[in-house]
């Protein structure tokens, strides 16, 4: 290889066609359905997912909860704060809670509007503090999510950007980006960018995403 190109592949978040998926740091989904979809068997950790959904309010929360409480429970000395930026309902404590996560790590922001969401994403990534930072934004520039992606690199974070679904017609850097569909057996996941691994389509069972239905809706 050109000594030139060597040096731009050793970069870090410079990835390479071909590699395999055990490069990739992630953490389990706790849906086998979805694990099996993706490279490593898990989200990808120091870069962005992009979570797009057809209609709000379809389990989107509900599939980050499993990870979100094993970050939140993990080693004492290692553990991090989980930022919520600009989420569109009130989150429902009893609901997070229920789901394993510790609400003491949760931290809470709202914005003004898109761009001080995804100014907020990026001070909190690089701030070293948080291990799992989530957002809600509609239009933004692909610079504005490249940045997100490389503050997510520079901390080894988890960084998760939810939009509606007519965004993914816009190019983006993430890692990873999922479309989500309510149907009537559950929510169907249709995994459109996946670095490291194909894209691809499972199906999360009602009871899986959803197993108290008595609970409030929630995001």
């Amino acid at each position: 290889m050109n000594p030139g190109l060597e040096a731009l592949a050793a970069l870090p978040g410079v990835w390479r066609g071909g590699e395999t998926a055990t490069a990739l740091s992630v953490l389990a989904t706790g849906f086998t359905e979805l694990d099996d979809c993706l490279p490593g068997r898990g989200w990808p950790v120091g870069a962005l997912t992009e979570i797009c959904t057809q209609v709000p309010g379809s389990g989107e929360v509900s599939l980050v909860i499993p990870a979100l409480a094993a970050l939140s429970n993990g080693n004492i000395d290692d553990m991090g704060w989980i930022a919520w930026i600009s989420p569109p309902h009130s989150l429902y404590p009893p609901a997070l809670a229920a789901g394993g996560v510790r609400l003491s790590r949760l931290l809470l922001a709202q914005a003004a509007d898109t761009t001080d969401v995804l100014w907020g994403m990026e001070q909190a990534l690089r701030s070293g503090s948080c291990q799992a930072v989530l957002g809600w934004a509609d239009k933004t520039s692909e610079r504005s999510l490249r940045r997100l992606q490389l503050a997510a690199e520079s901390t080894r974070a988890w960084a998760v950007l939810y939009r509606p679904a007519h965004c993914l017609k816009q190019a983006s850097p993430a890692a990873l980006r999922l479309r989500l569909t309510a149907v009537a057996e559950g929510l169907e996941i249709d995994v459109l960018k996946n670095r490291g691994g194909r894209p691809g389509r499972c199906r999360i069972p009602q009871e899986a995403i959803r197993p108290d239905r008595k609970q409030p809706p929630r995001v």
